[in-house]
């Protein structure tokens, strides 16, 4: 079987304006209906042991009461799937007719039983048939790729086969970091790799003329999670193909951070009109993970998309910043601090900044805001940072040092004075584009406010008139929030800026909530969006999985542990996997691992290899700890 996809290529960015929503076919998942102008469907998934039916029947349970659409749960062996049809029994005995699915991993006799039992069954092409992952090259002629196809395609036959006659979904699951050998190898462990395994899948699918197919291009980070997706779509659009889309930020962690970096790659689709189905996988209870996919579908719901005039984003931040700051790498952070009636040691430390309580010196931390706007000049000017005044003010203070003004773009326009070095001009929706060319782009900083729920695609629109008139502004983009619930906002605000950022549009956040959030909230929750996008390090970065019945260790308790150790890092990427299925593949670009072996038992990775095996979990993130410093000691 020679693919007739094989040689067909991508862009890696949306760089067309095709959709503002893409249309997919409903996939009926048991009586429950995806894609198409059905809802955006929920979903969660088990991590009780398949085989202890009472405990997977009251987690079963609690997703559901949550609000979920589907539940899936592992089965990595045949056993395990057949346990399915005890679990589905005793929930419609319950009263719960939720559609189940069964996730395979590396067992097509697995895949074959479950999908006798339940509704979808979700596999993935880069161990459905091909051999674990050794992140080997592994170089094949023409004819020998072509024949792994044809292995693979007789190996599928039974699956279809057995989903056709029972009625069952399938859902091509490819997760970065866990593709095959072969695709690695000719396509690399990228977008574009991703996508390629998807439609050997397809292929072979539809050749059997099957197509109750899902599809799905996961990973941790969500800036290859957004452009594997894109480019999945792009695809479909060229193939006239129309399935469902199921979205997903793998490893997403847990608490404020596994929201932020689930809302920054999902919320983005989501916001592109791509996206049925979603998943937000925390390493929390899976009850847990619903209310926060609900909030994200909720934010933006099916076809919203449609309501954005602008299409597609062309504008690009330039390169190079106004001088003075440039030496800020990444996106800046600004901190309005407009509220306060005067600037005092609290307002500074609520901005991340350090106070000396000898001297009374105020000086910047890793994660204190770049730029301070204030009403009044403070009292103590702080030895890093900017503090930006209104332009009355500034004309009095404009010797006081790191001080600069602030205009709207009529004032911009009508003032004889600016300063040399720095302006940070204020627009909005109402903007004139005229007054707006007047501005020199070389000295000055663009903040543009906007209602986070009312004009949900107003930097869109501006971002493209600015682009139209070749306009190369640094822009800081600042939603305006009325929320009293803390998670409501960092899921909205990440939901709303990641793809901003993960596109480069942009050059700063500033986000600024009514009611409800501080400025410490606010600058603390501007650097986690940055820091989920992976746009601004300022901290260490730790992704972990949510856990399913294959994890024999108390993973939760895993996380905390080995995060208040390493805490005080800086700059790395640490994983925390619940086991070896997928955890060395999957934490593809972490620096360490901690990855679960056998009950009780961790193994410890530096990158993608093993450096201890088989460590209890007792001292496990100790031991980790010890092979962090022991490589920071040698560098």
């Amino acid at each position: 079987m020679t693919s007739k996809f094989l040689n067909s290529s991508f862009a890696t960015h949306n760089d067309d304006n095709r959709w503002h929503y893409f249309s997919t076919t409903p996939v009926f998942i048991g009586s429950t209906p995806l894609g198409g102008d059905y809802p955006i469907r929920l979903q969660s998934m088990t991590n009780t042991d398949t085989l202890d039916t009472n405990s997977s029947v009251l987690q079963c349970i609690r997703i559901i009461e949550a609000g979920a659409d589907y539940v899936r749960l592992t089965a990595q062996g045949r056993r395990e799937a057949e346990n399915l049809a005890n679990i589905k029994k005793k929930l419609h005995k319950a009263g719960f007719f939720t559609p189940l699915i069964a996730d395979i991993h590396f067992n097509p006799a697995a895949a074959e039983t479950a999908a006798r039992i339940v509704e979808k069954v979700r596999i993935n092409p880069g161990n459905y048939s091909d051999r674990r992952a050794s992140f080997i090259k592994n170089e094949l002629t023409e004819k020998q790729y072509n024949e792994e196809l044809e292995r693979i395609h007789e190996r599928l036959l039974p699956l279809i086969r057995i989903c056709r006659q029972n009625k069952t979904a399938i859902r091509i699951g490819i997760n970065h970091g866990s593709l095959s050998d072969r695709i690695m190898t000719r396509y690399g462990n990228t977008p574009s790799g991703m996508v390629k395994s998807a439609m050997e899948f397809i292929e072979i699918f539809r050749a059997e003329n099957f197509n109750d197919l899902v599809l799905s291009m996961k990973s941790s980070d969500p800036g290859v999670m957004i452009e594997a997706n894109r480019m999945l779509v792009r695809f479909m659009q060229d193939e006239g193909m129309t399935y469902p889309v199921h979205l997903g930020v793998t490893e997403a962690g847990e608490g404020e951070d596994g929201r932020i970096r689930s809302a920054a790659g999902i919320g983005t689709l989501l916001s592109e009109g791509i996206g049925d189905t979603i998943r937000v996988s925390l390493s929390e209870p899976p009850e847990n993970e619903i209310p926060v996919a609900k909030k994200l579908a909720g934010f933006f719901p099916k076809r919203i998309a449609a309501e954005n005039p602008a299409g597609k984003l062309s504008f690009r931040t330039p390169p190079h910043k106004p001088a003075i700051i440039s030496r800020i790498r990444g996106p800046l952070v600004v901190a309005d601090l407009t509220s306060r009636s005067f600037i005092d040691d609290n307002s500074f430390a609520e901005a991340g900044y350090n106070i000396d309580k000898t001297t009374g010196e105020v000086t910047g931390t890793d994660n204190s805001a770049d730029i301070l706007i204030t009403n009044r000049l403070p009292g103590e000017m702080p030895r890093d940072g900017f503090i930006v005044l209104p332009f009355n003010e500034w004309i009095k203070n404009r010797n006081a040092g790191r001080c600069y003004p602030l205009f709207s773009s009529e004032s911009y326009s009508e003032s004889r004075e600016k300063s040399d070095d720095l302006n940070l001009v204020f627009s909005g929706p109402d903007y004139n584009i005229e007054l707006i060319k007047k501005i020199d782009t070389a000295k000055s900083l663009l903040l543009f406010q906007f209602d986070a729920e009312e004009e949900r695609y107003a930097a869109d629109i501006f971002l493209n008139e600015l682009d139209e008139h070749n306009l190369a502004f640094n822009i800081i983009l600042n939603p305006v929030f009325s929320e009293s619930d803390p998670e409501n906002i960092q899921i909205k605000a990440a939901a709303l800026l990641g793809r901003y950022i993960t596109d480069r549009n942009i050059a700063g956040i500033c986000i600024t909530n009514k009611k409800g959030t501080g400025i410490k909230e606010s600058v603390s929750l501007c650097f986690s969006i940055l820091q989920s996008t992976e746009a601004r390090i300022t901290r260490t970065i730790y992704i972990s999985c949510p856990t399913c019945g294959r994890t024999k260790f108390d993973l939760q308790d895993a996380v905390k542990k080995v995060k208040s150790l390493t805490a005080h890092l800086k700059g790395l990427k640490i994983a925390v996997m619940g086991c070896i299925v997928n955890g060395p593949g999957e934490m593809a670009g972490a620096d360490y691992g901690y990855v679960g072996a056998s009950e009780g038992k961790v193994h410890i990775y530096k990158g993608t290899e093993p450096v201890l095996k088989n460590v209890p979990q007792e001292y496990a993130a100790e031991e980790l700890l010890k092979v962090i410093e022991d490589d920071q000691t040698s560098l």
